[in-house]
Parts: structure tokens; C-alpha cells; sequence
């Protein structure tokens, strides 16, 4: 630690000052706290957020959440408090957690049950996650992979909620040189070389070869899909959510969720699928796949069938005449959510 300031370093901490005051809360100083892994990327993060703290622009603590996932795991994470709360970092939580299951899924959502009591217990104002620019390109590719639209290549955001991501316009190699400065010893998960893991592969495998027959630049070039992806899927969004509010027929809150089938048919295809995805979802439904949401589309459009379009969670689809849908004299789509059962005698031939 010390001497001459790396820009790696200096783009961290100006990354983490950015964004922590542009969600910070009026009057005082923000509370955060920096969630590590033991890692590069999150001894980096928590290195550039204590400058701050020393410096009185914020105050920061750290949670560790140890997932038992791996022989050792309760060492490593025990090492990675100790150079936490040697950065000044206070207080530092360990958390031991116990996933539904083995997979990152089930490990991502009991981490961030982990941070949401954190917070609550700490009263912090957010939590800083040191995903980087490389953790950005390859969700995109993933994105790719599952054909999912504009915001599946959104990648994450800097900002969602309390979760804040200051370094994703950081490279991994620059959180292992802020590392070496900072004369932290970070911790390699040996998960990350199991190329059965898709996430994995692409990381090994596809953006090293990407880069062999692209030229470098890549990742960089990735990030910025992302960036402009999530500024067209905010607008589109938005413009969804007024055009749900127009077509929507039922109490707000309320199952089935009931559509205007004329005002639905006048809807860009673009702002179609969104209103559909989520009219689905309000019913307590998972959010469709392409293809469903397809089927949904045809269903508003006309043809043979009227329905029932099935779901996933056991949710239906369907269209009804005019008058036939209690309170409409309008055709409607009606959208019953989990458990309820098609009303055949409303279908419309």
C-alpha cells in the first residue's frame, strides 16, 4: 500500500463517490455496505470505498456472506472480514447462509436474502456489489444466448433499488493491480475454471476467442450494447406501463387481470408484448417466454381459437366477446392468474 496512486485505483474511488452520491440521501452522509466475496473485484470495491469512509464522504461497513457451498468456505470467508475491518471498514458481517440448492440461482437468491436483513439490521442505505465491466459483457452474451430482447441485453444496472455497481466500467484486470497495491490477498474461486457452468465458459472460452477473431475491444464494446439497450428498454418500458394503464379493465390488484381487447389490437408490437409480459406477472404468473408471448399476441390479433392459452404457473389466457366478461361491454382479454380454472362457457368461438 502507498506510494504512487494507480488510475485503476483513482477510477475506483471516483466511480464509487459517483455513484454513491447519486443515490445518496439528502442531509447526511450515505451508509453502505461493500458485499465481498473474498474476491478481486470485491476487495477492490471495498479498498476504494474505505478512502471514502476515512475521508468522511460516507460511511461503510461490509457483509460477508459465507454460502457452506465448499470445504473451507468459513476460513475464507473469515479471512476476507479480517482485511475488511483492517481497511476500517465497520461493522463487518458474516453471514452463513443455507441454499434451496447447489446452483448459482439458489445461491444468488440466498445472498441476497442475506443483504436484504442486513440492511435491515444495519440501517444501511445500499449495498455496493463489485460486479465489473467483464461480468457486464458476458451477461450480455447470455442475453444472446437466451434470444430474450432488449432488456435481457440490458445487462445490470449501476443502480437498482439499494444495490449499487460502481465498477462496471472496470476491467478485472484493474481490480487485481488495485489489489496488488492495496497489498490484498484475494481469494480465486475454483468453481470459476468448471466450464460445464455456462457462465464459465463464455468467460474461458467464447470472449478469448471473440477477441482472437474481433480483435480486442470486445468486452468494452459489450458494455456499451448494454448501456444502450437499457436506455431504449427504460423508454419502451415506460411508454408500456401508460399503455397498460389505457387498456387495463380490472381493479388494479385484482385476479384476472381484464385488457381492452380494441385498445390492445391498436398497440405497437414492440409496447404488445410488454403489456402482455406484464399482465402476466400481475396475476402472480411467471413472466412468459418468446413464445408464449407469441401465442399471446396471436390470441389479441384474432383467429380460430379464443383460448385458453396456458401459462406458466398454471395461468391462462383468454378472449371474450363483448358483454360476455362480467363488466365489459367491451371484448376483453381476461388473464387468470395460478389455481383458477378456464370459464369454457366464455370462450369465444
Amino acid at each position: 500500500m502507498g506510494g504512487h496512486l494507480p488510475p485503476e485505483l483513482a477510477r475506483a474511488r471516483r466511480a464509487v463517490l459517483d455513484t454513491v452520491r447519486a443515490t445518496a440521501p439528502a442531509g447526511r452522509p450515505a451508509v453502505v455496505l461493500v458485499a465481498c466475496s473474498g474476491g478481486a473485484d470485491s476487495l477492490a470495491l471495498a479498498a476504494a470505498t474505505a478512502f471514502w469512509s476515512r475521508a468522511g464522504k460516507l460511511r461503510a461497513g461490509a457483509i460477508v456472506v459465507d454460502h457452506g457451498l465448499q470445504p473451507g468456505s468459513a476460513d475464507v470467508a473469515s479471512a476476507a472480514a479480517g482485511q475488511l475491518r483492517g481497511l476500517g471498514l465497520d461493522p463487518v458481517l458474516i453471514r452463513r447462509v443455507e441454499p434451496a440448492g447447489a446452483t448459482e440461482a439458489h445461491a444468488r437468491t440466498a445472498r441476497y436474502a442475506a443483504f436484504e436483513r442486513a440492511l435491515a439490521d444495519t440501517s444501511a442505505d445500499a449495498v455496493l456489489l463489485g460486479h465489473t465491466l467483464d461480468d457486464q459483457a458476458e451477461q450480455v452474451l447470455l442475453g444472446l444466448a437466451r434470444g430474450s430482447g432488449t432488456r435481457s441485453l440490458a445487462g445490470m444496472p449501476a443502480a437498482r433499488g439499494p444495490y449499487l455497481r460502481p465498477l462496471l466500467g472496470l476491467r478485472r484486470t484493474d481490480t487485481e493491480a488495485i489489489c496488488a497495491h492495496e497489498g490484498l490477498d484475494y481469494w480465486v474461486d475454483p468453481t470459476n475454471a468448471d466450464t460445464t457452468v455456462l457462465r464459465n465458459r463464455i468467460r474461458r472460452e467464447l470472449l478469448p476467442g471473440l477477441d482472437d477473431v474481433l480483435g480486442p475491444g470486445l468486452a468494452e464494446a459489450l458494455a456499451r450494447t448494454a448501456t444502450l439497450a437499457r436506455r431504449d428498454a427504460d423508454f419502451l418500458d415506460d411508454v408500456a406501463d401508460a399503455a397498460l394503464a389505457r387498456v387495463l379493465r380490472s381493479a388494479p390488484g385484482s385476479v384476472p387481470v381484464v385488457l381492452d381487447l380494441a385498445g390492445l389490437r391498436a398497440l405497437d408490437g414492440a409496447i404488445l408484448s410488454r403489456v402482455l409480459r406484464t399482465a402476466v406477472v400481475l396475476c402472480g404468473a411467471p413472466a412468459p417466454d418468446f413464445e408464449r408471448t407469441e401465442a399471446l399476441a396471436r390470441l389479441v390479433h384474432g383467429g380460430k381459437s379464443a383460448g385458453p392459452i396456458q401459462l406458466d404457473g398454471h395461468a391462462h389466457a383468454t378472449r371474450h366477446r363483448a358483454g360476455t366478461h362480467p363488466g365489459s361491454a367491451r371484448a376483453v382479454i381476461a388473464i387468470d392468474g395460478p389455481g383458477s380454472a378456464p370459464a369454457a362457457s366464455l370462450w369465444q368461438s
